[in-house]
């Protein structure tokens, strides 16, 4: 836990808050906080900035906060296949770690129709999760997450809504252009222009739902022949995106 993340309900209008629970305990037993102590804190979906604690009565833990930064929204969102319950659980701290303004959860040929059933889908499970990861990584935007059971009509009526204007990437194996290829080549868009990263089910996307996604503008940029799980596959992706991006620009 690299940040304090609080809820802006949390704060009173002075910049106070009063913790306990997981958050105190990390400040008590692992930054072993004591009064005038300064540690980073931030608000969800808002700024940055510095805690010092007030006092300390138990396991409560109260600090005067003020907020000097906003950090600047991630530039990838991720429409992703639902992956298994359990490894879509594991994924939520680290889309999350690695920067994502948007997941973009979607029904795909093959992943099992039970998937969507999952309590993980629900936000008072994954939120949480979310916030784990911002503070691991130190950001406070969390990622706007919505579910769409028919691929079809999420990417011929609804994505021009939810990403206009994006570039728009899939990821595929055997593909061999690679996404510093994808991104640096493409000098007409802006340089904070967002992208869209596609990333496929287990066993990938079936040659109608390539055709579908690059019929819609995504082009295919792949990281090797390697054929990875879903998880690995869409942290590996993501990690390389962004490192594209940040070449680009400088």
């Amino acid at each position: 836990m690299n940040l304090i993340l609080l809820e802006p309900a949390e704060l009173r209008s002075d910049g106070v808050t009063a913790l306990s629970g997981r958050r105190a305990i990390h400040l008590l037993d692992v930054l072993q906080v004591q009064p005038g102590h300064d540690v980073r804190v931030g608000i969800v979906n808002g700024g940055l900035g510095t805690g010092r604690v007030l006092s300390i009565d138990g396991t409560t833990v109260t600090l005067r906060c003020t907020i000097e930064s906003v950090p600047e929204r991630p530039l990838v969102d991720l429409l992703l296949a639902l992956p298994r319950p359990k490894v879509l659980q594991r994924l939520w701290a680290q889309i999350a770690a690695l920067g994502v303004g948007q997941v973009i959860l979607t029904n795909a040929e093959r992943v099992e129709r039970n998937y969507f059933d999952t309590h993980v889908l629900e936000p008072k499970v994954f939120h949480p999760l979310l916030v784990e990861g911002l503070q691991q990584a130190r950001d406070t935007h969390v990622p706007q997450v919505s579910v769409h059971k028919r691929l079809k009509v999420l990417i011929e009526d609804d994505l021009d809504r939810l990403c206009p204007r994006t570039r728009r990437l899939v990821a595929h194996p055997g593909e061999t252009r690679t996404f510093r290829a994808a991104v640096g080549a493409d000098l007409e868009r802006p340089r904070d222009d967002r992208t869209l990263l596609a990333v496929g089910p287990e066993g990938g996307w079936t040659e109608y739902e390539l055709n579908l996604l690059t019929s819609h503008g995504f082009e295919t940029v792949g990281m090797g022949a390697r054929t990875l799980r879903s998880d690995t596959a869409c942290i590996a992706l993501l990690a390389l995106l962004h490192e594209a991006l940040r070449v680009k620009l400088g």
